[in-house]
């Protein structure tokens, strides 16, 4: 089962609404469902929560080292309680992906994502689960860095926030190590396609 529930950001007000803190909002929602609220806990230098699900202590945490030393908060955590790398799933935002979607992945690379690079680098490892929340990608890797530290549209904001819900409906099944059925509540938890309108008739005009 998944232990440790990891979300990545960039802590303060400046940050709070940017691409770069989906992983935050996704362990506020995991907070919301499991009444777990998160505290500062200076021993793990970020926002912490702590619960019970069926008999196992299940922890919540939002880094607030800033996103390039993730890795100082997570081993922090990690080493002291002694969670596997393969009972912890970190949430964070992906530009591969686009907005509305979320795939679930054990181990690879960090793609240059700099709060994963210090947590490979903090851990020795990248053999734990990373749940990839999609942002979109601007298009020019110049842009990369103030993509991330933006808002996003109204429309991209919207999508992300049902992904993250969509998502949410894994949760069970993370908690219960069930991977393979998480995985596939995550990877087909896509948004419909919209519908395109029909004219009277149901044809097109040519």
């Amino acid at each position: 089962m998944i232990r440790l529930f990891v979300g990545l950001g960039n802590p303060g007000p400046d940050y709070d609404q940017t691409r770069h803190n989906a992983g935050f909002w996704w362990i506020d929602t995991v907070s919301q469902a499991l009444h777990a609220p998160l505290v500062i806990d200076k021993s793990y230098y970020g926002m912490v929560a702590r619960t019970s699900v069926a008999g196992q202590t299940v922890w919540l945490l939002q880094p607030q080292t800033f996103m390039n030393l993730s890795g100082k908060s997570v081993a922090a955590l990690v080493n002291f309680f002694k969670i596997s790398p393969q009972e912890m799933l970190v949430a964070h935002d992906d530009l591969d992906i686009p907005p509305g979607e979320a795939k679930l992945k054990l181990g690879g690379s960090h793609a240059g994502h700099n709060g994963l690079r210090d947590i490979h680098a903090q851990l020795g490892t990248d053999q734990y689960w990373r749940l990839k929340i999609g942002i979109g990608h601007p298009g020019n890797r110049a842009d990369v860095i103030h993509w991330v530290l933006k808002k996003p549209s109204p429309d991209h904001r919207i999508a992300i926030e049902q992904t993250i819900d969509r998502a949410l409906k894994a949760l069970p099944a993370l908690l219960a190590g069930d991977m393979d059925q998480a995985t596939r509540l995550i990877h087909t938890s896509k948004p419909p396609r919209p519908k395109i309108p029909r004219p009277p008739g149901g044809n097109f005009d040519s």
